[in-house]
This record gives C-alpha cells, structure tokens and sequence, in this order.
C-alpha cells in the first residue's frame, strides 16, 4: 500500500493579500499592502528606559549619583584592604575586582589608588609587584565606620525586621538581603555573626541541610513597627520616636496619605497630569505591612501598594537610594508588578531613576535639596569625609621600591613608603572624576552642573 504524501507550499503573506483583494476598492488595497511590508517594525517598535525618561532628567541627582559612585568605589577597596591579615595585598589581585566595583575599562584599579595617595599607599617589592596598603588616615577611617555601624545597629535591625515584616512569608533569603549590606549600614559579617545577634526578631532557618545560605525569618510581630514613614510623618513623630499609644493596637490596613511630590522646575507637563496626579493621590491602598495576597497583579490598587512599598524601602537606606537591580529580586516576596521599572518611570514625582552607567539607580526625590542629602545620618556624614580626602590635582613621582627604604627604620617606613606627590595646586576631586568619568557610560560632573545652570537659565 503506497501512501501519497501532500506537500502544500505557503505563499508569501503579501502575495496572499493582494490577491484576496484584488477585486475590492483600489484605496483599501493599497492600505492592506501597507500593512504587510510594515507589520513587523510596528509590532517590535518599542522605547529603551533611556528614551522614555531623558525628557524628565534631574541633573542634581545625576551628580549625587556620580558622588556616591566615586565614594562607593574607594570604600570597597578600603574593605577589601582591610579583609587581608596585614592589610596589604597585591594591586594586580585588586585588579580582578572590576566587576563588582563597575569599573569601566579603559579605566584601572591603579589609576585609582594614584589618585587617592591620602588613603593608600603603593610600593613596589624586590621582584617589582606593585603592592598597595592603607594609610594612617584611612586606618582611622575604617575604625571609625566601625563604630557608627555598632552604634546604630539597633536601628539596622529595627528596618531589617521591618523588611521581613512587608514581605509575603515573612522571611527572605540571606544573599538578597545582603545586597543591601551597605545601602542598610550592615556590618561585613552580617551573615555569620550579625544575624544571630537579635534573636527576638529574626532567626536564620533553612530549607534543607543541602542549603548553605538559608533564610532570615520573622520571629515576631512587632506593631509598633508596621507605622509607615508616611503614617509617622502624619502623626508628628521623628524618625526614631515611636507613640505607644499609637503602636499597641495598631493593625496595618487601608491607608489615604498622599506621597510628597517634587518636580524639577524644567518639567512643564506636570500640569498636563495634574488630574492624574491627584486623583492617584486620592486613591486608596493597602499598607505595605498588610496581607497582599488578594490583591490582584496589575490592578490600580496593586499598584499603588507597589509604590508605598518601594517608598518605605527607600526610607530605610542611609543614602534614600538602591540599584534597581536589587530591586527586582523582590518582586515576588514584597508583592510588586514583574515591569519594576515600568512603575518607577511613571511615578516620576516620587522616584526617580538614573540611567546613567551599567546599572540603573531609584533615588526618593523628597529625600534630596538639590544634589544633597536633606537629613544626612552618621554613615553619610562619614562617606563625605572619605570622598573630601579622595582625589587630587599634582604631578607624580615614581614609587619607591621595597629595597630602596629597606635600611629606614620600621617607624618611619609606613610615612615613606606612599606615592610621592609633588602638589601644584589644591587638592580636589578633579582629577579622580577625569579618570573615572572620561568613557560614554559614565558621567561628567562638569558637563552636568553646566547644562543645569544652562537650563536654568533658559
């Protein structure tokens, strides 16, 4: 028995719609053709972030941003110095941290620590290793942070409970919280030893012996923690005050506070939105510290929930900022929509997102008077004093190596074993900013602070 296989070729879909429609108005005809050659840039036509907000861009934030980069960048390398036994290491093993400090190339990790010769030290051995140290002056700074991090871990804990308390099973896994190791203040040892420091609030828990990292559990529920910054604000309390009389039977439910708005004066159609704007300020919604299951994804209450969330997030950060990125490894344990981004944009008056670099950054714009902080706490203050001692303006001399100081006694060899500055101008941040900001990805702050004052101006 033989069997007939039937092979039907597919013509092209312009050839089939012309001829469907051969017999019809030439006009529509025509449109229909149209369409076809089209159909595919109209369906994959979509904007980039970049596109749908450099109309709203707040050049003050932009340099804040940049700032914190410069600071955030120094610091790490401040800790990683400080992790080795004799806090040196080599600077080619500092090199393979590029990656987590998104340093773009051409720029290097040397170039930095060149320009930083109040904070470290660079000498060269017998074989000709470039070797880089800490000065007194950053030594001091490192037990400094220390200290503010002890003094107001209590606190730390206090927001670290109350993440656990917004969350959907009320715990969250230990590698995502320490994203936010230092947008919170934790200490480096936040996961072996902090954890188990407030037993009366969290524990560690874990699924399985296979599970090396485990989960932060909520050990009990704290009312006086489930207030918002928001409630707090409309109450009259501070920061750090808690009303008993307020707190003890309080019950996290439908909340109808408005969310301060902050505009920069270039953005025009904020009265175009007014209608929008304040009947979004009007709407209703469930505070982040009550049950979410119900509501449903996508939905005009779900959403706002998602931006009291995010809001009481941003409160909690010594900066009143956080990468994106980080972000969205929360979407499903703090009940928020899968286009995070999307939901930042178009709430433009309360977030605003730089683009600027590889990673994007949410700032809480009521937190911020221009590029400064409004209420600086003590790890902001400390992050200033490390950037004002960061970068310089000089020519340099070449590095001394090891057996050129090996006959100088052991007291005097840390002062002489740093880079040799011959300075001819004051000390500024200048010359740190042309070599970390000189690529596209990253961000002039010259550039910046002219274009706001054209912009000001016009």
């Amino acid at each position: 028995m033989t069997t007939t296989r039937r092979v039907f070729k597919l013509a092209p879909m312009s050839n089939t719609l012309s001829k469907a429609t051969e017999h019809l108005d030439p006009h529509f005809s025509f449109y229909v053709s149209t369409w076809s050659k089209n159909q595919h840039r109209f369906m994959t036509s979509s904007k980039r972030v970049q596109d749908r907000s450099k109309n709203k861009r707040i050049h003050d934030l932009e340099i804040a941003k940049e700032k914190w980069k410069i600071a955030n960048r120094v610091i790490f390398l401040m800790e990683t110095l400080k992790n080795e036994p004799e806090m040196v290491m080599p600077v080619r093993e500092l090199e393979q941290n590029r990656k987590q400090m998104s340093l773009p190339k051409p720029h290097s990790i040397s170039d930095l620590l060149r320009k930083c010769p109040k904070l470290f030290e660079l000498y060269k051995d017998k074989n000709g290793v470039l070797w880089c140290g800490m000065t007194k002056k950053a030594e001091d700074l490192v037990e400094e942070e220390q200290r503010i991090i002890e003094e107001n871990e209590d606190k730390v804990a206090e927001y670290v409970t109350r993440f656990l308390m917004m969350s959907v099973d009320k715990r969250l896994r230990l590698d995502k919280i320490a994203h936010f190791r230092r947008d919170f203040g934790l200490p480096m040892d936040f996961r072996t030893n902090w954890v188990h420091k407030y037993p009366q609030y969290f524990k560690v828990v874990k699924r399985d012996e296979d599970d090396e990292i485990g989960f932060l559990e909520l050990v009990s529920w704290n009312p006086a923690w489930a207030i918002t910054e928001l409630e707090k604000r409309a109450m009259g309390m501070g920061l750090n005050e808690v009303h008993d009389d307020h707190s003890i039977n309080h019950n996290p439910g439908l909340l109808s506070l408005p969310f301060p708005l902050k505009f920069p004066s270039t953005y025009k159609k904020v009265y175009r939105y007014g209608g929008k704007i304040e009947h979004f300020q009007k709407r209703s919604y469930l505070s982040p510290y009550a049950d979410a299951r119900g509501l449903k994804a996508g939905s005009l209450e779900f959403d706002k929930r998602a931006v009291a969330v995010m809001h009481e997030l941003l409160s909690f950060t010594i900066e009143k900022r956080l990468v994106t990125d980080h972000l969205t490894h929360f979407r499903w344990e703090l009940v928020m929509p899968q286009k995070l981004m999307r939901l930042l944009l178009k709430h433009f008056g309360i977030f605003y997102v730089s683009e600027r670099g590889k990673r994007f950054s949410v700032f809480l714009t009521e937190a911020y008077e221009g590029s400064e902080l409004i209420e600086k706490g003590p790890l902001v203050l400390w992050k200033e004093k490390v950037l004002s001692l960061a970068g310089y303006r000089g020519k340099k001399k070449k590095i001394e190596t090891f057996s050129d100081v090996s006959d100088i006694e052991d007291d005097g060899l840390s002062e002489d074993l740093h880079i040799r500055v011959q300075l001819g101008q004051e000390d500024t941040m200048g010359s740190l900013e042309d070599t970390l900001l000189r690529d596209n990805d990253e961000m002039e702050i010259g550039e910046v602070c002219n274009a706001y004052e054209d912009a000001e101006a016009s």
